[in-house]
């Protein structure tokens, strides 16, 4: 035999043997299984977001609980209800695996905000509608966002990493509670409760949304939240405003006063000693948000803002300073119903957002002493009156009962950086922050299980989130599944 035909086949049998590929990663397998399996991953999501999630409604709540129960069942994942009577339950899923180092939880939540139905395009909030927006596909329901996608996408990734074979090599947990948007009433009690089942290395918080620019982030910590409500109180009745105008003194009048006084044109608080105890940013956290994306103009501009507050700061580094802030204000009437009248009684919603060293009880005391300063008797209960004639300012404040404190995890946890490293892997370069703006229940997490939590959220920021027509972004699901399964994948 000549030298070409022994060429030729040692050619033929070596493309004739199995080629070795590299092994599929975990990313990989997750957008192939959803690229295959997209109107499977949509219809469980509907049903879903179908039923009724307020935390309110108790019996909706458990329909929730125990479909997510089956859900978990279906993927052959130890799944139960982790609850104490008269709670809502928190649903829990379990994957030991042999000869695990770590164990990783996975938070997120199942109720979401009490909905009116009227303010709501189409068909309703438990109704899910996809529609086109800026030439993408969105899906609109109550929890699409905020927090419903999360679990499908930790769902579908398990779906993806069990189909291509790739292996866990930590312990996984799921944690899915039912009343987040309640305040966590009795998340606390329940941690307590089932402590040896919900350890873990490192609680993965997958609520919020991602950054503005699109880019995936990972957050190290969050706010605080505390709640407040003030009312002040005129005449016993309304009054004509012609017999009794500048006279009578003016309920509306004297809030608007009140609360207007409580900050500076800037938007800085007023209330004194409102910034004490604030733990400064350390060196790496004022560099990460010194990285990560500009995005005031591009807000600005969609939100149609004229001016911000801040003096000229940065949202991120505004997000890191504690914050007073008016939800709502009632007083009589307006619009068609509006009478010439001197209200009775004028009240104000107020919420305060907290910063790591600020205590949620401490900052509600601040507020009441400036409310007294300002000349009112503070009382807690509903003025009589005898407290009214006695008194020539009244005012009623309501603190809530319940709150918790900021959290944020050091950044360069040796955890955190295994966490940005398999993000990182689905998703490229991510944006790293210190603090989310929005409040989610780190403390009772980091004190009662004494893991560090990190949230890693998937949500389009533009989502109308606890407002109506709630929606997500098709797109940021299908990435979501990606970054799911390599967390679900991390060593």
């Amino acid at each position: 035999m000549t030298l070409r035909p022994l060429v030729a086949a040692a050619l033929t049998l070596a493309f004739s043997l199995p080629q070795k590929h590299p092994p599929e990663s975990a990313p990989q397998a997750a957008h192939r299984w959803r690229v295959a399996h997209e109107q499977q991953i949509l219809q469980e999501f509907d049903t879903l977001l179908a039923i009724p999630d307020v935390a309110s409604d108790t019996s909706n709540i458990r329909r929730n609980a125990d479909a997510l129960v089956q859900a978990l069942q279906r993927r052959h994942v130890a799944a139960r209800l982790l609850s104490i009577p008269g709670v809502n339950p928190v649903v829990y899923g379990d994957i030991k695996t042999p000869g695990a180092k770590h164990t990783i939880v996975f938070y997120a939540h199942y109720d979401g905000q009490p909905v009116t139905p009227g303010e709501w395009d189409g068909k309703g909030p438990c109704t899910p509608v996809t529609r086109m927006v800026n030439g993408e596909p969105r899906i609109f329901a109550r929890a699409a966002a905020d927090d419903k996608a999360a679990i499908i996408a930790q769902l579908t990734a398990l779906d993806a990493l069990q189909a291509a074979h790739v292996p866990l090599k930590a312990n996984v947990r799921f944690v899915w509670e039912g009343e987040e948007e309640a305040g966590s009433t009795h998340l606390r009690d329940i941690l307590e409760q089932y402590r040896t089942e919900l350890g873990g290395d490192v609680w993965l918080i997958c609520d919020g949304p991602v950054d503005q620019s699109g880019r995936q982030s990972v957050v190290f910590g969050a706010r605080g939240v505390t709640r407040l409500e003030i009312t002040l109180f005129g005449p016993n009745r309304e009054l004509h405003s012609g017999h009794y105008g500048n006279w009578a003194p003016n309920p509306a009048m004297m809030l608007a006063q009140l609360v207007a006084s409580m900050k500076d044109s800037t938007g800085h608080v007023l209330v004194p000693h409102f910034y004490d105890g604030v733990t400064p940013l350390s060196e790496l956290e004022r560099r990460a948000i010194a990285d990560a994306p500009a995005n005031e103009a591009l807000l600005r501009q969609e939100f149609g803002l004229g001016h911000t507050d801040g003096d000229g700061k940065r949202l991120l580094e505004l997000l890191n300073e504690p914050s007073l802030n008016i939800d709502g204000m009632t007083s009589a009437r307006t619009g068609a119903t509006a009478n010439n009248v001197i209200p009775s009684t004028a009240t104000a919603d107020i919420d305060l957002r907290l910063v790591k060293g600020v205590d949620w009880k401490a900052e509600q005391q601040r507020v009441v002493d400036y409310v007294a300063s300002r000349g009112y008797f503070v009382t807690d209960s509903t003025p009589d009156k005898a407290m009214l004639l006695a008194h020539p300012r009244v005012a009623l404040v309501v603190r809530g009962r319940l709150g918790y404190n900021a959290v944020r995890t050091p950044m360069d946890l040796p955890i955190g950086q295994a966490v940005v490293k398999a993000v990182e892997s689905a998703r490229g370069p991510v944006v790293r922050l210190p603090t989310m703006g929005g409040s989610v229940p780190l403390e009772m997490i980091e004190q009662t299980v004494n893991a560090p939590p990190i949230m890693v959220p998937i949500a389009n920021y533009d989502d109308n989130q606890h407002a109506a027509n709630e929606n997500l972004r098709l797109q940021n699901l299908w990435d979501g599944i990606e970054t799911m399964a390599a967390l679900e994948a991390m060593p």
